[in-house]
């Protein structure tokens, strides 16, 4: 399975000390490999950067080359990232948010989602994820929902479009229990869900998913997301026009009681 650049630069320049390091100390590239049981090609890739550098390849190259922890201090910053790093401003903010309303279209949204749901999607991105990363999204996807029983309290709202509801992730059992999941969350005081019908949709709705975010400081951000690109909007006149569309949107849903009956109606389907 290939592997999309993660973290390019600090491949680089990780693979960039460790060919310092060896020259320095008179370590041939193949006395490395050899050390290091890899071949020839496979640590000239991991010194350009073209590969990400091992912790085997990194702990023998501080040994051999007497860094003393010089080069295994790379370690830390060659971690798979944690979110996409377009999302990175938004995820950002969603930490201090004091509330969040937010209506997605086709997904149901990370906050809500259970496990299983959450790295049935995250293993099926495209390029691929290796599987250090995909344990790393998914562990902080499901550490972002601590929020929602975090003392003080923040308020969400959340609208999902009937389609996300229907869309069979993974298989009916994980949709049945993230479906039961929903309902369980939708018992807090602080979470309200409601569900946008696909025979009352407002035309606006099919235009995308959206976030609104309130700052400690009461300031309004927008977060907007397409296939691979997100933007977060501080801008007062931007926010303002989805501030609109959202309370457009929010409109046409379900009540919270009409909500929970349709979802357990679904659950009790599948």
């Amino acid at each position: 399975m290939t592997t999309p650049k993660q973290n390019p630069m600090a491949w680089k320049y990780c693979g960039d000390q460790i060919k310092r390091w060896r020259e320095q100390a008179g370590v041939t590239r193949e006395q490395l490999s050899t050390a290091a049981s890899y071949d020839y090609e496979s640590v000239r890739s991991m010194e350009a950067g073209r590969r990400k550098p091992s912790l085997q390849l990194l702990t023998v190259a501080d040994e051999l080359c007497n860094a003393r922890g010089m080069l295994l201090g790379a370690v830390d910053y060659l971690k798979p990232e944690k979110f996409p790093s377009y999302s990175q401003g938004f995820t950002d903010a969603e930490v201090e948010a004091i509330a969040i309303h937010s209506y997605d279209a086709l997904l149901i949204p990370g906050l809500l989602q259970t496990e299983e749901y959450a790295r049935e999607l995250i293993s099926h991105s495209y390029p691929p994820l290796d599987d250090e990363t995909i344990e790393a999204r998914v562990a902080s996807r499901i550490q972002r929902q601590e929020k929602l029983r975090r003392s003080p309290t923040v308020m969400f709202g959340f609208v999902i479009y009937e389609a996300a509801f229907r869309a069979l992730v993974g298989n009916a059992g994980v949709m049945k229990r993230q479906l039961e999941h929903l309902l369980n969350i939708g018992k807090l005081r602080n979470v309200t869900i409601q569900v946008l019908p696909a025979d009352r949709v407002a035309y606006v709705a099919l235009e995308g998913p959206m976030v609104l975010l309130e700052t400690p400081e009461h300031e309004q951000l927008a977060y907007i997301e397409g296939q691979y690109a997100g933007v977060l909007h501080a801008d007062i006149e931007k926010v303002s026009v989805l501030v609109q569309r959202h309370g457009m949107i929010r409109s046409q849903a379900l009540s919270i009681e009409e909500s929970e009956s349709f979802i357990r109606a679904l659950a009790e389907e599948l």
